[in-house]
């Protein structure tokens, strides 16, 4: 049963403006150029990820796209198509998407604040935490399709595989 919304709730603060503190207070490199969205860039142990916020006012939802470049070659992308599907039956919180147009893979989620719930710094930090988690522990996977001629299973095991202890 759908509910219909009639306008959009009054916020006592915008959405983006939590997340702007948080990377502010956090000395995060930002750029916010719409009231809606902003990109922060953060640096992984692989790469470098390419983060946007943005507030959907008509779904009452903060939306958090964490991405990374793919230089996919034509022969190798329905083999990461089958790792991204891989990938997304183990998750619980979010998704993953490729977008072979732009070549990006990208980890994306929504927190729905419905009502005019506001989101806290802790939330936002935990989305965040959650898609460079995700993101960290699943490069190589996407690496090991592309670049080392897996499939998505053998990929996915190798990139799951963890080790206890040091040597």
């Amino acid at each position: 049963m759908l509910i219909a919304r009639e306008n959009e709730t009054e916020r006592a603060e915008h959405p983006v403006d939590v997340v702007e503190q948080l990377a502010a207070t956090n000395d995060w490199s930002f750029d916010r150029d719409d009231e809606d969205e902003i990109s922060i860039s953060v640096a992984g142990a692989w790469t470098e990820y390419h983060v946007a916020f943005t507030w959907l006012p008509h779904l009452e939802t903060l939306h958090i796209s964490c991405a990374f470049d793919l230089k996919a070659p034509e022969r190798r992308r329905s083999e990461l198509m089958a790792l991204v599907n891989a990938i997304n039956e183990q998750m619980w919180i979010g998704h993953f998407d490729f977008w072979p147009k732009e070549g990006v893979a990208m980890h994306r989620h929504g927190l729905i604040l419905t009502g005019g719930a506001q989101p806290s710094a802790t939330q936002c930090a935990a989305l965040l935490d959650n898609a460079l988690q995700a993101c960290e522990r699943h490069y190589q996977a996407f690496q090991f399709v592309l670049w080392a001629g897996k499939n998505a299973r053998e990929a996915l095991a190798s990139a799951n595989f963890e080790t206890k202890g040091e040597a």
